[in-house]
């Protein structure tokens, strides 16, 4: 099957913001994992997580990724207020 992989990375980044667990202002954000191991690597090849392959059950969101994440969440999840 063939898809929009940048719409999938988006989503998914979106996702871990709704996962964050703790948030260090300026250095980014941990965040639980269990989202598709290629997605996972595309989103560390663009710089918003460390390296997804560890033994721990939670990845680094950098502070980029964090902050876009956080934008995505709201712009996609959002609700506007009436």
């Amino acid at each position: 099957m063939k898809y929009d992989q940048d719409k999938v990375d988006e989503m998914t980044l979106a996702l871990l913001f709704l996962v964050t667990t703790e948030r260090q202002e300026g250095l980014g954000a941990r965040a639980w994992k269990g989202f598709d191991w290629k997605t996972m690597n595309r989103l560390h090849e663009k710089g918003w997580i460390d390296e997804p392959k560890i033994k721990a059950m939670s990845i680094y969101v950098t502070e980029e990724g964090f902050k876009k994440s956080e934008k995505l969440f709201l712009e996609h999840f959002g609700q506007k207020e009436k």
